[in-house]
């Protein structure tokens, strides 16, 4: 093997495994239990993929035409800079029109300092409709 073919060989392993991170990115999706830790799927592990499926694609045309791609590179840029402010702006929405947390998320610090007193209160009315969608839930 000479150096192209190692070089394509990487991009080719570059592209294989941004595939199969965006493959387990998708089943993140669909096994978390919240807006939040889905958003997290969807962000990081998708962002990683999609780099790392974009920067195999420049380096199999670096290396085998010789052709230095600007759109797979401001591609690369683009989807590293918006993807993650994309998905803390989904979480940040969601938290602020009091999307409830997942059973076992731990305490949560920033709800007395955003929604102030009547935080409590509304928590306490929207842990009442979980407890009774599970119990429906349950009896199904």
């Amino acid at each position: 093997m000479n150096e192209s073919q190692v070089i394509e060989w990487i991009a080719v392993l570059l592209m294989l495994f941004g595939s199969i991170i965006s493959v387990i990115s998708a089943l993140g999706m669909i096994r978390l239990p919240d807006v939040y830790t889905r958003s997290h799927a969807a962000t990081k592990s998708a962002t990683l993929s999609v780099l790392c499926c974009l920067l195999g694609a420049f380096i199999y045309f670096w290396s085998h035409d010789g052709f230095v791609s600007v759109r797979l590179i401001l591609g690369i840029i683009f989807t590293f800079i918006t993807a993650p402010v994309a998905g803390h702006l989904v979480c940040r929405a969601a938290y602020r029109s009091r999307v409830p947390l997942a059973e076992g998320s731990g305490d949560d610090a920033l709800k007395s300092v955003l929604f102030g007193n009547d935080a409590s209160e509304e928590c306490k009315v929207v842990e009442e409709d979980l407890a009774i969608e599970r119990e429906k839930r349950s009896e199904m």
